[in-house]
């Protein structure tokens, strides 16, 4: 079985809605620097935030190009147990490659961390401390290029 790679646009959000993290792939020179990020997504903006620190302000600073993968829906397969070659994995995933832009208007950062929250939640009414607000990074992507493959289903 071949994986499926051309999704439509209503199984990409599925997949990206389904995913509970997704892995930023940074580039470090000319190696590669991978972090978990919570998100939020709406209208084809990803959206991310961290705390004000750390290593991948300074990878960000020289290079904005990153990967980010979502993956959900993972289930083993198994045609015969006693056959390390026929067992394989279900999997729904995409990729979003571009630029990581910074947020830095503070009623930006806001409705941004209330899509956010709305992806954990389901709530997007939150009220925020000018603090908490100030101390958070907010990044977006706006995707130059979405790939997406489903295996399995």
């Amino acid at each position: 079985m071949e994986p499926k790679t051309r999704l439509s646009e209503r199984e990409i959000h599925s997949i990206i809605r389904g995913s509970k993290v997704c892995y930023i792939g940074m580039v470090d020179d000319d190696k590669p620097y991978v972090l978990p990020f919570n998100y939020g997504y709406s209208n084809g903006v990803l959206y991310l935030h961290s705390g004000p620190k750390g290593k991948k302000f300074d990878i960000l600073a020289r290079n904005k190009n990153v990967c980010i993968a979502f993956s959900c829906d993972h289930e083993l397969k198994i045609r015969n147990e006693e056959v390390a070659c026929s067992y394989s994995m279900k999997y729904r995933s995409v990729l979003m490659h571009g630029k990581l832009e910074m947020v830095d208007n503070y009623r930006d950062k806001e409705a941004a961390l209330n899509i956010i929250m709305e992806n954990y939640t389901g709530r997007n009414d939150f009220s925020y401390n000018p603090p908490a607000v100030n101390n958070v990074r907010i990044f977006t992507l706006r995707p130059d290029k979405t790939e997406a493959r489903s295996f399995g289903y």
